[in-house]
């Protein structure tokens, strides 16, 4: 494993300010102090930032030689509205507020490349340093992008990188095309008559033609998606009733939709509208439908995808560089690879031996009130930064 010394003997500190975001966990389009924080951090290694793109973005400049090209490196700083089980010392000091996706690590990543880089600057061109707020459902990558990301910071590619639990330290994953989903939320709304439980026949039940409409959303997925195409659609929420002897006059129905791709993604909506109207039309109810697209799905375009894995087999050795199976899950980086070509890799966070003593009786994986970022990726993670940047930005 080839980690670039400087930044393993800057590793502490770096450490320290991770621990120290983990400590003050703040949501998106609220993550002011650790803008503050990153901005100061920046400024004090001679970068030039640019503040308030998506409310509380952070883009930091660092500029050497003659060449017109440039690259984006995009770390995530919000945390999770979830409490935290963890009773150490970088435990959260919010309540109800936690870095359990490991934004805080990301953060440290890109601070670590970012020191490196600004003292050493083997390089030519431009490598702009986006701190992205806003990850966990604002969209901040959206926002930044509609408020001039793109116009103000021209760059050829954009990369991003998210640790992965569960996989031993020291690797990567990587591979072209889709690796992460299109999130959607739908919410059904059926209408009926209620009435005297003992008396069924005087109203119209929206109950049992709710149970009728989430079974066969289901033969969307097995019957009208090719089976080779990947769709997911989850019925998570189902509310109706107040009392056990009244038949409801509504029951609402509320889920997720992940596709990899807009074909399968039109394909579930216009069928989940069509079975949705038509069930409650044939047993004389009605239906208000509601789908509402959010992120789209993450896209690696082919030749980042290589430039990276040939980066990171240098970094590790080619048999440490995994290909990555797509995920359902959803990112906002998505935003990015949909305005330029780049890649989204993911580094193992390990299983979890990591934490310290007074972690959570959970296992350490994302969205997990255990969870912890491995504060030993530091050095790997800023080292890839570094190496793409400088390997991107290769003078000629």
């Amino acid at each position: 494993m080839k980690v670039i010394d400087s930044i393993v003997a800057q590793a502490a500190s770096i450490s320290a300010i991770r621990r120290d975001i983990h400590a003050h966990p703040e949501l998106c389009f609220e993550e002011v102090r650790t803008a503050d924080l990153v901005a100061a951090k920046l400024t004090e290694w001679g970068i030039p930032i640019h503040r308030g793109l998506g409310t509380t973005g952070v883009v930091g400049i660092i500029r050497n030689g003659s060449s017109d090209r440039a690259i984006g490196l995009r770390a995530d700083m919000d945390a999770l509205p979830m409490q935290e089980f963890n009773t150490f010392g970088h435990a959260s000091r919010h309540a109800g507020k936690m870095h359990a996706c490991g934004h805080d690590g990301h953060t440290a990543m890109l601070l670590a490349a970012a020191q490196h880089l600004a003292h050493h600057r083997n390089f030519d061109g431009t490598v702009y340093l986006i701190f992205q707020p806003a990850e966990e459902g604002g969209g901040g990558a959206r926002e930044m992008i509609k408020e001039g990301l793109f116009d103000l910071f021209p760059m050829q590619a954009v990369f991003g990188m998210h640790n992965w639990p569960g996989t031993q330290q020291g690797y990567f994953a990587v591979s072209p095309g889709p690796v992460m989903a299109s999130s959607n939320e739908f919410k059904i709304t059926l209408r009926g008559k209620g009435g005297h439980a003992a008396l069924p026949h005087n109203g119209l039940d929206p109950v049992p033609v709710a149970c009728q409409m989430v079974q066969a959303f289901q033969t969307i997925i097995t019957r009208n998606k090719k089976p080779v195409d990947a769709g997911v659609i989850s019925v998570t929420m189902m509310h109706a009733g107040e009392a056990t002897n009244v038949i409801p006059d509504s029951c609402e129905l509320q889920g997720t939709v992940r596709t990899f791709s807009f074909s399968v993604l039109d394909l579930i909506e216009q069928r989940m509208r069509q079975i949705a109207e038509h069930t409650c039309a044939a047993f004389g109810l009605t239906c208000e439908f509601e789908f509402r697209r959010n992120y789209p799905p993450t896209i690696n375009s082919a030749a980042e995808s290589e430039f990276s894995r040939q980066v990171l087999a240098s970094i590790v050795g080619e048999e440490k560089v995994l290909l990555q199976e797509p995920t359902m899950g959803a990112e906002d980086f998505s935003y990015m690879l949909q305005a330029k070509p780049g890649c989204y890799v993911f580094i193992a966070n390990g299983d979890g031996a990591h934490r310290e003593i007074g972690h959570g009786g959970g296992p350490c994986m994302l969205h997990n009130p255990s969870y912890d970022f491995n504060d030993d990726l530091i050095p790997l993670g800023a080292t890839y930064w570094v190496r793409l940047a400088e390997a991107w930005l290769k003078p000629a």
